[in-house]
């Protein structure tokens, strides 16, 4: 696990004692507990905020976000990578715009949303309790736990057409179980993958990467931030005999990286 991930847990884990009553897992954000403090109104900072911006405003953000399942990295009130993936998937569960010039613009939109958000559109309605929904429709990745949202990431799914590279690279639906897991940097014909949890042969992976871009833009596999690959494994339950976490893949990526 990376330092700012063990630094993000810990404060979080101190925090949501003290805030929505939770600890954290080792390994994964908390599940905020519903008490008092969660129920009651939140209210979200008054201006829009930038990425690089700091102060108690982003930090209220980071610890929404954290409330409502998503990993914003430490809650340490600075808007830096970590929170801009966290804010990617919380627009594209709500359904709001994401475009190369205001996607990482945490607007009057996204802080109304904040209050009353939206849960993520669940693909296998009556699917196991524990198990990973990718929506390559909102490139974005739901792990659940006992039929409840874990954690949300952002993915970056089958980018179709590459810079340079051509066309045909996608990320096939289906159903699928996690196979294999492998730690660090691991080398494969197309790149590079980090921590890879594999879902087909060795081929295709649930895997960290630099970089993560908003839109598909991998050769098949389904990339996640590098902070959140670090200890992503950890909540995966991997069997090369098919019966690892069960690993759902559904819809078709919006748009591909020769689009932006």
């Amino acid at each position: 696990m990376s330092g700012s991930s063990r630094r993000w847990l810990a404060i979080t884990g101190v925090l949501g004692a003290a805030v929505w009553g939770s600890a954290m897992t080792a390994g994964a954000p908390a599940q905020a507990a519903r008490t008092t403090a969660e129920s009651a109104a939140y209210v979200p900072p008054s201006h829009d905020l930038f990425y690089g911006d700091k102060g108690p405003a982003v930090r209220s953000v980071q610890l929404r976000l954290t409330q409502l399942h998503y990993y914003p990295g430490p809650i340490d009130g600075v808007y830096g990578e970590d929170t801009e993936q966290a804010v990617w998937a919380f627009k594209e569960v709500q359904g709001l715009p994401m475009n190369a010039y205001s996607n990482s613009v945490i607007t009057y939109g996204f802080r109304r949303a904040l209050v009353h958000p939206k849960n993520p559109y669940v693909l296998i309605k009556h699917g196991p309790a524990d198990r990973i929904e990718i929506n390559q429709t909102r490139e974005i990745l739901v792990l659940y736990r006992d039929n409840r949202p874990r954690v949300i990431l952002h993915v970056s799914t089958g980018g179709n057409c590459l810079i340079d590279q051509g066309c045909g690279w996608i990320t096939p639906d289906g159903n699928y179980t996690a196979l294999y897991y492998d730690p660090g940097w691991v080398t494969v014909p197309l790149g590079e993958m980090y921590n890879p949890v594999f879902f087909i042969g060795t081929a295709y992976a649930i895997h960290g990467d630099i970089p993560v871009p908003w839109y598909p833009d991998s050769h098949g596999c389904v990339r996640i931030w590098m902070d959140a690959a670090a200890w992503f494994h950890d909540d995966v339950n991997v069997n090369p005999d098919g019966g690892g976490t069960p690993i759902y893949i559904r819809g078709t990526a919006p748009y591909n990286s020769l689009a932006n």
